[in-house]
Parts: structure tokens; C-alpha cells; sequence
């Protein structure tokens, strides 16, 4: 098996990793999916990718169909709206791959396509967006982490794209349990990532204040009981003060500060709803959940009273 074709749908911070490495590589065959005024601002803008300018292939959904792999790269909040395109795109060779933080993505893109076309996956990268420049560090990030549910092996199609990202010079690794992986990554989400964003300072701040850890570590356990609940167990989280810069910023916080909607949703949300359906308690997360919400309404002006 030999992947020709990839369409991306998504050129945001995650899509950038991918445009920076296939697009060179794979030239026309390389798309990215689009419609209408967001189309005709990437055609007319492009990307700037850690200083370098990519003009980008932007095509319909329609004109992506039959793409051998694609690539789903949006934020949580939007997939609902992109899975007309993904289902355009789609036919019955096309293997999908979710590239979006949290649990749920691939079950929600296997309402619109066979659910045996999904490779599950996840993305460590740590990379910052404004306006349409988006920078990472290639040497500090992990990159793609991939594997097949419910299968240890490493299927054909997993090496596929392995080569793909070879040739493209994206790191990648394959993993036994991919489930328990996403878990992992979601936990690290949720317990580094909300606590600086409701305090609103950089990353050293977990190492540099044992009330910033406190908070964080109340998290994961709500997590771990939660995904224990669901038979999932994984690994310690892996995280040193020397993994990123002092100052750096997640997701979340980087939203805030850019007065975006966040995906908090997808991170305390799922797993509240998640909870709930096994009667497992989580006060922290919840109140994550209403202070993220609240600073969302602050930012669009909701609390303006003078």
C-alpha cells in the first residue's frame, strides 16, 4: 500500500505540521479543503509556517474526493460543521485520520464514514497561531502518535503513513494501545493545559508553585477515575519543567488571550458527560468547565457594564 493523495481539512495550528512536511513532497496531490470566504482567504493569504511562506492547494470537497488519505485537522468546535466535507471527500478507499485533541472525534466522523476507515491517532506539538503565521519547535515536538483500535499490530495502512511522514520528514510513532494513549494525551490536556489558562501564566508555573500542581494533579485524578471507569488504564503522565519553555502557552490560553472561543467543551464537557454516564463525580473539572465558560463570556463582553 503506497499513499499518493492527502487532503487535508483544517490548516490551523496542527495543520500546519502537515502542510510544512507534504506539501513539497506530494506537490498537487496535496490539498487542502475548503469552501467559500475561507477558502478565498487561504488562496489569497496562504499559511507562514515558522517564518516561510506556502501557498496552499486549496480545493472543494468535491474536488478532494477519492484523496487516499485525509486528514482532519479542525477545531472541536467546528467538526460538527466539517462533516459534510468529510463525507464529500470520502470514498470507500479513503482512510481518515482525526488529528483534534480529546476522545471523542473519531466517534463523531464515524457517524458520517465506515468506522473501520478511521485510523485513531493523536499529535504532541506544542505551536502557537496569529493570524495566519503559525510557529513550533521542529526539535521539540513529538509529533504524530498512531495505531489501530483495538490491535497491537501494526497494520499495512499504519505503515503507510508511517512512510508518508518519512518522506515528508515528520515524526511519527506507532502504538500498541492507541485508546489508552489518547487517554494519556487527554489527561495531560486537561491538567496542563486549563489550569494556566484560568491563571493565565506560562508553563513553569506547575513546577514553581505547589497551589498550580495542586490544581493539575486534582484534574488527573478525575480523569484517571473516569477512564478507570471505562476499563482504560495508561501510564504515568511524562512531563519536566525542561519539556518547554518557561513562558509557553497551551491551546487554551493561547484562545483566551486571542478573545477565541476555546475548546473547553471538548476537554472538561466530554468528560463531565463522560462521568456522569457511569456515576463517577467530577467537582474540579466541572468547576474548570464553568470558569473557562465564564472568561469566554467575559471576553465577548458580556460583563462590559460601564
Amino acid at each position: 500500500m503506497q499513499i499518493n493523495s492527502v487532503a487535508l481539512i483544517g490548516a490551523g495550528a496542527i495543520g500546519a505540521y502537515f502542510i510544512s512536511g507534504l506539501q513539497e513532497k506530494l506537490g498537487r496531490n496535496f490539498c487542502v479543503v475548503a469552501e467559500g470566504e475561507r477558502a478565498e482567504r487561504l488562496r489569497r493569504d496562504g499559511l507562514v509556517i515558522n517564518g516561510n511562506r506556502y501557498e496552499l492547494n486549496v480545493v472543494s470537497p468535491k474536488e478532494a474526493h477519492g484523496a487516499d488519505l485525509l486528514l482532519v485537522a479542525t477545531k472541536y468546535a467546528g467538526l460538527p460543521g466539517a462533516l459534510p466535507e468529510i463525507r464529500a471527500v470520502c470514498d470507500d478507499h479513503t482512510i481518515v485520520m482525526s488529528l483534534l485533541n480529546g476522545i471523542d472525534s473519531e466517534e463523531i466522523i464515524g457517524t458520517v464514514v465506515n468506522p473501520s476507515q478511521i485510523v485513531y491517532s493523536l499529535m504532541r506539538i506544542a505551536s502557537h497561531r496569529v493570524g495566519d503565521s503559525v510557529n513550533f519547535d521542529p526539535e521539540r515536538t513529538d509529533g504524530l502518535y498512531l495505531g489501530e483500535k483495538g490491535s497491537p499490530k501494526e497494520s499495512e495502512r499504519i505503515r503507510a503513513i508511517e512512510e508518508l511522514c518519512k518522506e515528508g520528514g515528520l515524526r511519527y510513532h506507532f502504538v500498541e494501545d492507541i485508546i489508552a494513549d489518547q487517554w494519556a494525551k487527554y489527561t495531560l490536556n486537561i491538567s496542563y493545559n486549563l489550569p494556566q489558562a484560568v491563571l493565565g501564566v506560562g508553563y513553569a508555573s506547575y513546577f514553581d508553585s505547589e497551589h498550580v500542581m495542586f490544581i493539575s494533579k486534582k484534574l488527573e485524578e478525575e480523569v484517571r477515575t473516569v477512564a478507570d471507569a471505562y476499563g482504560i488504564r495508561f501510564r504515568p503522565l511524562e512531563n519536566t519543567r525542561e519539556r518547554y519553555l518557561p513562558s509557553v502557552q497551551f491551546s487554551t490560553l493561547q484562545d483566551l488571550n486571542a478573545r477565541r472561543h476555546t475548546e473547553i467543551d471538548m476537554f472538561c464537557g466530554v468528560l463531565m458527560k463522560k462521568a456522569a454516564e457511569k456515576g463517577v463525580p467530577v467537582p474540579y473539572a466541572e468547576y474548570t468547565w464553568h470558569l473557562i465558560k465564564a472568561l469566554e463570556e467575559k471576553n465577548d463582553g458580556l460583563f462590559d457594564y460601564t
